[in-house]
């Protein structure tokens, strides 16, 4: 009698769509632009998404219960460039340490010049610190504004603020408690440079946010410089006034901050580890065998010994970055000629840290070229009790010719992997997967069957897809992996997006 050996995969418990075409909410529906910018957290009974400039929340059956609405409505009453410029690349996080939602959004044109505007910094290894946008922030807690639709706009006199010479800025909300629809702490920092690309990471003794501020072609020296910026967390959960430092660093890759996923603290002091790919896109070094780390120490008494200690290189298996890095074509789709981003060149968010009992792993991922396609490479890297950090295990995920690309990946309570990630080709229009590993299985394998969240059912005329996607560890069960990426419906002629939700084998909800 012959047996059928069904091979393990991760169980999908739950799907709907998010915002993008085809979504109707409370606020009615909102035309997005491309990149999705996707960012997802989850909470004890919601599920919050920004996407690009609006946000939305739902119930975990996925019944939308607020949104669309712009982003910047969470800084409503709070005054300055927060609540007058509506910016994309927004993030949401849920801090599970203190079952709170965070919200971060960069504004990307300076406002008009004030005499309290930070100078330029520099590459010169101090912190400088970031003077507050707005008197006595973050003021009053005040609950999510309920709009008519989606198309609220700001308040008058936005577009007059516009300057050449005045600080970008950066801002934060908090929320006073688990529910995302009620009350927030509202802080914005002022910056010199330009905040692109923010990736939060919780951490006990902060908020680390990395941003982009250039890649200049043009100069001899081709510099490409990064932010790597922190915010007092405990004084923002207390809704307290709260300073926020960031060190330069030049010549450096897309920067990525360990992020908490579960409630097992790293120790008291532990620096926040914060990594890169190695090679540079821009002097068409495209090709690597390490991978950058940092230790982050952040001193809120004395930020003169705030310290960024490496790069250390920590070798790995050769890469190649996908596509050759950012904003290139080539992902291909089916009967069109037009090619998808890959974002090739980067980490993806997030770079997710677990701590089980006394092991301390920190799993990172990004898209190289394999197998004549586009594959997924992973590693978990483990911390010691010296705060030295060494590759555990690698692995590439490119198990046929088709592009797996844009991946995100968690660590469940059970030290199981999961990594979801956009998948096409050929003959397969852009959707969304996810597979992984279980703790037990031979190390350097994605041993899962991949899982699919959404098929593709149309190509899209545009070179820009999604920009990142996004994981969120579930803070009820510790188990169930949540996952949001990009999808065109049939006949459409823009994104949808697909939530999903994850479960690994052998990691079962407590009861």
């Amino acid at each position: 009698m012959l047996r059928t050996v069904l091979a393990l995969a991760p169980l999908l418990i739950r799907s709907f769509d998010g915002l993008g075409v085809g979504f109707t909410g409370p606020q009615g529906t909102a035309a997005l632009r491309n990149p999705s910018d996707n960012s997802l957290a989850v909470g004890p009974q919601h599920v919050v998404q920004i996407v690009n400039t609006r946000m939305a929340i739902f119930t975990k059956s996925g019944t939308p219960l607020y949104g669309p609405v712009p982003t910047n409505n969470v800084f409503r009453g709070f005054g300055g460039a927060c609540e007058e410029r509506n910016n994309g690349d927004a993030v949401v996080r849920y801090d599970q340490l203190a079952d709170r939602w965070l919200i971060v959004m960069p504004i990307f044109s300076r406002e008009a010049a004030r005499p309290d505007q930070p100078p330029m910094w520099t590459d010169d290894g101090r912190a400088h610190v970031s003077p507050p946008g707005r008197p006595n922030q973050p003021g009053a807690a005040m609950p999510l504004d309920r709009p008519a639709s989606a198309s609220a706009s700001a308040p008058a006199g936005a577009s007059a603020r516009q300057a050449a010479d005045g600080p970008y800025s950066m801002c934060y909300a908090v929320s006073t408690s688990a529910d995302p629809l009620g009350s927030y702490y509202r802080y914005e920092f002022l910056r010199p440079l330009f905040p692109d690309y923010p990736r939060p990471a919780i951490w006990r003794d902060g908020y680390y946010v990395p941003t982009s501020t250039s890649d200049d072609p043009i100069s001899d020296a081709i510099t490409t410089q990064k932010h790597a910026c922190v915010v007092d967390r405990d004084a923002m959960l207390r809704g307290k006034p709260a300073t926020e430092q960031c060190v330069v660093l030049n010549n450096v890759g897309f920067l990525n901050n360990a992020d908490i996923d579960g409630k097992s603290l790293p120790p008291s002091g532990a620096p926040n580890v914060m990594m890169a790919t190695a090679g540079t896109q821009l002097k068409k070094i495209l090709d690597a065998h390490a991978i950058d780390v940092w230790q982050f120490h952040v001193d809120w008494k004395d930020p003169s010994k705030t310290a960024i200690t490496g790069p250390q290189h920590i070798e790995v298996e050769p890469y190649h970055y996908l596509c050759g890095g950012q904003l290139t074509n080539c992902v291909p789709q089916p009967g069109i000629l037009q090619r998808l981003d890959a974002q090739g060149d980067k980490l993806m968010a997030r770079l997710a840290y677990r701590r089980i009992r006394n092991q301390e792993s920190i799993v990172a991922v990004h898209a190289i070229d394999a197998n004549r396609g586009g594959g997924i490479r992973w590693y978990e890297f483990r911390v010691s009790n010296a705060r030295t950090v060494a590759l555990y295990q690698q692995g590439t995920f490119a198990p046929d010719a088709h592009f797996r690309w844009l991946p995100s990946a968690a660590m469940d309570r059970r030290g199981n992997i999961g990594i979801g990630y956009s998948y096409g080709g050929d003959d397969a229009f852009a959707g969304q997967r996810f597979t992984g590993r279980r703790a037990s299985d031979p190390p350097g394998r994605l041993t899962l069957e991949e899982s699919v969240l959404v098929e593709g059912e149309a190509a899209q005329n545009a070179i820009r897809w999604e920009d990142y996607t996004q994981t969120a560890v579930d803070p009820s069960d510790d188990c169930t992996i949540w996952y949001v990426g990009d999808y065109l419906k049939a006949h459409a002629t823009a994104y949808s997006t697909k939530i999903g939700a994850f479960r690994l084998p052998g990691c079962r909800p407590q009861p």
